[in-house]
C-alpha cells in the first residue's frame, strides 16, 4: 500500500505523530523493531499478574495543561505523587534533599529559615555553573554532594559530576521545607489501566497500520510513502557517518516476591553509594494495584546496550549538531524524540515535541 507517512518507532513520539496525522485524514504506517508498542513506556502483567514496566519506572508528570488534556483523550488517570528515598549510611532519607533530610542526617532540629541558612553556610559558590559538580556544590556543598550525588552519578553515567553538563544535576532541586515529592508538577498521574492500553487507543484508527518486529532499514526500500517521521537514533539513520553518539544503557533485573505484600516504603529507593545497581522500584506503589505479592526491579547502568540516555556533554552536543545540520538537508524526513533529537526528554517533553512536529507537517 501507499502511505502518506511512514513512522519509525511506536513509542510516545511515534504514537503521538501517528494519531495526530491519522486524525487529519492521512494514511500512516508505524513500524517498530520491537514486538510491542509503547517504546520504553510499554507495560504488561508479569507471570504473577503484577503490572510492571519492563524498561524501568515511567512516572508521568507535566505542567502543560495542553499535553495532559491531549493524553486524557486516550486514558483515565490515577493520581500519584512519586516519592523517592536514598539509602545513605545505613538509613533512608528523602530525596530531593529537604529539611527532613538535613535534620535527620545531622541530628538537627532546623526550622525552614534555619535550613536556608544551613545550606548557605555549606554551599560552595560558583561564578558560573558549567558542570553538574558546580550545580551540586553551589546548592548543597561537598558533604551532601558526596553522600547523595557523586556516587550515584558515577554509577548512572560512568562519569564524575565534573564531567557532566550542568543540566543533569539542575533537574534535581533542593528544598528548605518538608516537601518530599520527587516532582512538583501541576499534573502528576499514572494511566489508570497502564501505558500500553493508552497507546492501543492512540493507534486505534482505520488510517493507521502497525507492523511490529519490523526493522526500518530492512523494509524501507519496499514501502512507498510521502514522508518519514523518524524517532530512532539520529546517528544510526545516517549510518554513523560522523561516529556514534554516546548513550548510557541499562540492565533491568526483575524479581517477584510472592510472600511479601509490600517490599519498600516508597515507589523508588536510590542507592548512591552501595551496590552496583542505582535504584529499586516497586511497581505497586506506582499503579495502586492490589496483589498478595509484589514485583520490583533493580537498575544496573551499562555502557553498552539499548540506547536509553543521551549523555549530556559539550563534545556530544557538538557531534549531535553535525548530525542535526545534516538532517536539515533531508526534506522528506522529520526527526523527533529523545533519540532523534539527542535530548534527555521527559515523557511530556516528547509528547510536546511530537505535537509541534505534526503541526509543521500538517
Amino acid at each position: 500500500m501507499n502511505y502518506d507517512f511512514l513512522i519509525v518507532g511506536a513509542g510516545f513520539a511515534g504514537a503521538v505523530c501517528a494519531e495526530r496525522l491519522a486524525a487529519s485524514g492521512k494514511r500512516v504506517l508505524v513500524v517498530d523493531k520491537r514486538n510491542h508498542i509503547g517504546g520504553n513506556a510499554y507495560d504488561r502483567e508479569d507471570e504473577n499478574g503484577v503490572l510492571i514496566h519492563p524498561y524501568g519506572p515511567h512516572i508521568f508528570h507535566t505542567n502543560s495543561k495542553r499535553i495532559f488534556e491531549y493524553l486524557s483523550g486516550f486514558t483515565d488517570w490515577r493520581f500519584y505523587e512519586h516519592r523517592v528515598k536514598a539509602y545513605v549510611d545505613g538509613d533512608l532519607y528523602p530525596i530531593p534533599i529537604n529539611r527532613t533530610t538535613i535534620n535527620k542526617l545531622y541530628g538537627l532540629d532546623l526550622s525552614e529559615q534555619d535550613t536556608i541558612a544551613f545550606l548557605e553556610s555549606v554551599r560552595e559558590a560558583r561564578e558560573v555553573n558549567t558542570t553538574s559538580e558546580d550545580v551540586v556544590l553551589s546548592s548543597v556543598g561537598p558533604d551532601l554532594c558526596d553522600k547523595f550525588f557523586r556516587g550515584y552519578t558515577r554509577k548512572q553515567w560512568g562519569l564524575d559530576l565534573s564531567e557532566l553538563s550542568a543540566g543533569v544535576a539542575a533537574r534535581i532541586p533542593t528544598r528548605s521545607n518538608d516537601d518530599d515529592r520527587y516532582f512538583t508538577d501541576t499534573f502528576q498521574f499514572m494511566p489508570a489501566h497502564g501505558y500500553t492500553a493508552m497507546f492501543e487507543k492512540m493507534l486505534d484508527s482505520p488510517n493507521i497500520d502497525v507492523r511490529l518486529s519490523t526493522d526500518y532499514d530492512v523494509v524501507k526500500a519496499n514501502i512507498e510513502c510521502g514522508h518519514v517521521v523518524y524517532t530512532g537514533p539520529i546517528d544510526a539513520y545516517f549510518g554513523y557517518r560522523f561516529g556514534k553518539l554516546p548513550y548510557r544503557s541499562l540492565h533491568f533485573q526483575h524479581q517477584h516476591l510472592s510472600d511479601v505484600e509490600r517490599f519498600q516504603t516508597t515507589g523508588t529507593i536510590n542507592y548512591p553509594n552501595d551496590h552496583e545497581y542505582t535504584r529499586i522500584t516497586e511497581f505497586k506503589h506506582l499503579t495502586g494495584q492490589q496483589h498478595q505479592g509484589t514485583s520490583i526491579v533493580k537498575e544496573y547502568p551499562r555502557a553498552e546496550g539499548e540506547p536509553y540516555y543521551p549523555i549530556p556533554r559539550k563534545e556530544n552536543e557538538a557531534l549531535f549538531m553535525r548530525y542535526s545540520e545534516l538532517a536539515e538537508t533531508v526534506t522528506d524526513v522529520t526527526f523527533v524524540g529523545r533519540l532523534a533529537q539527542y535530548r534527555y526528554y521527559n515523557m511530556d517533553q516528547v509528547v510536546g515535541a511530537a505535537l509541534k512536529a505534526v503541526e509543521t507537517l500538517v
